[in-house]
């Protein structure tokens, strides 16, 4: 029986389904290893974390922004990790779950840094922000809330392209994010949707704390990712030929349908 699903006569043992009935096969087969890297990927977090509280907690600009580049560029490869994995399961890669997570990292140390960075700064931030809106003694402006919806939005769409290109290609920063501006040009709707999804997931959980941070240890990160990348696969393959790059320089990665 299905843990999430129930099952079903057909389960696409020969071909690769679509749609619902894929997102139903790729959750369904690889959550439990999918638990297992928002584990561990939470002690690469947790540094970050941390020290966020600490900066938001003390008010102070001076000890967020080393925090954010520090254990930003520490927190990198954990990220970069959880994307190798998703993006392995959804081109069908069953690999061994913990050997594919220290192969990724490994792989990715050094071109996790930078986005690793970013990410954290303007998540930092964000959060910084957010924290001083809700101390301060008046409400904020429609206009101040418009502008951080539309920068977390945007920043969003940016680390949904992102990520996928720092576990795939080995390019400089600057090209990556050209990349990520010519796919939102050619991917507009899918893009907003995936980081839509985004946005709402982290809200939710900030809104039904301290009860939803029994949960993030288990699905906090790798959900969010699984489905905002699930919602532009299509695109991204088309895009930059992910299966058609792998199957080139791995071959043996290549699923073969028709087998349980």
């Amino acid at each position: 029986m299905g843990i999430f699903f129930p099952d079903e006569p057909d389960r696409f043992p020969d071909r690769r389904p679509t749609g619902l009935k894929r997102y139903q096969q790729v959750l369904e087969r690889d959550w439990k290893r999918l638990v297992m890297v928002n584990l561990v990927t939470m002690f690469w977090l947790l540094p970050l974390m941390i020290g966020v509280a600490y900066a938001v907690l003390s008010s102070s600009v001076l000890v967020l922004i080393p925090v954010c580049i520090v254990c930003g560029c520490l927190a990198g490869p954990g990220i970069a990790g959880v994307y190798d994995m998703v993006l392995r399961g959804l081109r069908d890669n069953t690999d061994d779950w913990w050997f594919s997570y220290k192969r990724a990292v490994k792989q990715n140390v050094r071109a996790a840094f930078v986005p690793g960075a970013v990410w954290a700064l303007f998540w930092g931030f964000f959060i910084f922000s957010c924290a001083m809106l809700w101390w301060a003694p008046g409400n904020p402006g429609l206009g101040t809330v418009l502008v951080m919806l539309v920068s977390a939005l945007l920043m969003t769409m940016l680390f949904t392209v992102w990520w996928p290109q720092v576990v795939l290609f080995d390019q400089k920063p600057g090209i990556q994010v050209k990349n990520c501006l010519l796919f939102f040009i050619r991917y507009l709707v899918p893009s907003l949707k995936a980081a839509g999804v985004q946005l709402l997931w982290w809200v939710l959980l900030v809104l039904f704390l301290p009860w939803s941070g029994f949960v993030v240890p288990f699905i906090g990160m790798w959900y969010i990712v699984f489905v905002s990348t699930f919602l532009v696969y299509d695109q991204l393959d088309e895009a930059f030929a992910i299966e058609e790059r792998i199957a080139e320089a791995f071959p043996e990665q290549i699923p073969v349908y028709g087998e349980e």
